[in-house]
């Protein structure tokens, strides 16, 4: 890393936009404490638990749909402004819902901002930092998330017992982070790279020279403008054989890391726990736990994602997973599933995707994407990873509790063990290398595909 990058600059910009991943975790997960309250408050059977679960993640669809486009036509962060305005509102509208079917409608919306910050922080991060530290950076969203996520456990378990009003002040409690976040957000710079692509060279050079000193940042304006400079229209770049191949990396990225199965199990640890033969009170305590360990084991993933690289951890994690969805399968199927051990083979999970798989799933997405199509390249796995996020979680408890334990773990067990192998196969190393060097990586591919399709005509 060069000496005259601004480390405390690029820190408190990658930890602004990071909050965004702050009130992701927490939106996603604070549900979780608050379905044995909700599921009595609305009397709700397998399909509407499910639904109240999804709703959120089906905004999160439109939001990460529309956030790709809105982001490269006024930028990064002010489009994430309105995110935490949303956060905020939402937060209040669920919390104060007199009906279910304002429950769903409030947790749609929030979605929304959900959606729009899984696309907007990480490209934020991404373009705020320099190489040589993208990787440590990238993770500080993952960071975030799991920050989230167990400070909702810590909420749920600290208010489950408060009265009837216990859910409600669970979700309304989500006002504070969304403000922080807002206000954070004001004297945060806009990224070098949507500016200079929006013609404000001289504040783009600005803030490349805060972050890396004059010298690094007339050869990086150097960089960005090469990469903007493309011929034809933003579909025609992403019809181009270089970019499907892109997405589809990104697409098959995405459906694996939820069809893997940790969504249900952050959203559903209590509910498997009960199932388990745990009582309500001791399930709760137990996702705090669950939160602990996802933490440590992401604080173990930033020192090591520059070390080792995304690659050999993605593929350590997804074999991890497997064994212990397996394990659990096995567990299952000689009438074991209780007690202490299902709760050690969850932790033990969770530890490999933290540690393996959340970090580098965020940090590796948005470093695939030639900034010129940024925005909107990453709404398609960003929005696929929505869709595949809604559909697990809306089936998982009809397929828990109607197919059974040991085909759902098998699914999700053979879903891990697919991600190992795609990621073998198919994902490029992108550790140490420039946005740039890594949008060139996909140049190869492209010209086979170009000359296979000369030589295809020619015959």
């Amino acid at each position: 890393m060069p000496a005259k990058t601004n480390i405390p600059y690029v820190l408190f910009l990658g930890a602004t936009a990071s909050l965004g991943g702050l009130l992701f975790g927490f939106d996603i997960a604070i549900i979780t404490g608050a379905v044995p309250f909700l599921r009595e408050y609305f009397q709700l059977d397998d399909f509407r638990l499910g639904w109240a679960f999804s709703s959120l993640l089906f905004g999160c669809v439109a939001g990460s749909a529309i956030a790709g486009r809105l982001t490269d036509s006024f930028g990064r962060r002010g489009v994430l402004l309105w995110v935490a305005v949303l956060f905020m509102l939402t937060s209040l509208g669920t919390g104060l819902a007199p009906t279910f079917g304002w429950f769903i409608l409030a947790r749609s919306l929030g979605g929304i901002a959900v959606g729009g910050a899984s696309i907007l922080a990480p490209i934020y991060v991404a373009e705020v930092s320099p190489a040589a530290m993208r990787g440590r950076m990238g993770t500080l969203y993952q960071l975030s998330i799991v920050i989230g996520i167990l400070i909702s456990y810590i909420i749920n378990y600290q208010l489950h017992d408060i009265g009837d009003w216990n859910w409600r002040w669970m979700f309304i409690s989500g006002v504070l982070p969304s403000v922080a976040f807002f206000f954070f957000l004001l004297p945060a710079s806009e990224t070098p790279r949507y500016l200079l692509k929006a013609g404000r060279e001289k504040e783009a050079y600005a803030t490349l020279e805060r972050i890396d000193g004059h010298d690094r940042a007339i050869a990086e304006l150097e960089q960005i403008r090469d990469s903007l400079a493309v011929k034809g229209g933003l579909l025609r770049e992403l019809r181009n054989p270089g970019m499907r191949r892109v997405l589809g990396v990104g697409f098959v990225l995405v459906i694996l890391v939820h069809f893997s199965g940790i969504a249900t199990v952050i959203d559903y640890a209590p509910s498997i726990l009960k199932s388990a033969g745990w009582k309500i009170d001791a399930a709760l305590f137990s996702t705090f736990v669950i939160g602990i360990v996802n933490l440590r084991f992401t604080l173990v993933s930033f020192w090591v994602i520059d070390r080792y690289g995304r690659k050999v951890l993605y593929i350590t994690g997804s074999l991890g997973m497997t064994a212990l969805l397996v394990t659990l399968s096995i567990v299952a199927a000689l009438g074991r599933f209780q007690g202490g051990v299902v709760l050690a083979l969850m932790l033990a999970y969770v530890a490999f995707f933290a540690a393996c798989i959340g970090l580098v799933f965020w940090t590796l997405v948005p470093e695939i994407f030639p900034t010129r199509v940024r925005g909107m390249a990453m709404s398609v796995p960003v929005l696929t990873q929505w869709i595949a996020n809604a559909v697990m979680v809306l089936l998982f408890p009809a397929a828990f509790n109607q197919f059974g334990k040991v085909p759902t773990f098998g699914f999700l067990a053979a879903m891990a063990l697919t991600q190992a192998i795609f990621t073998w196969k198919l994902v490029p190393e992108t550790k140490g290398r420039s946005l740039e060097e890594i949008e060139a990586l996909w140049e190869p591919a492209q010209g086979e595909e170009d000359q296979e399709a000369l030589e295809t005509e020619a015959l």
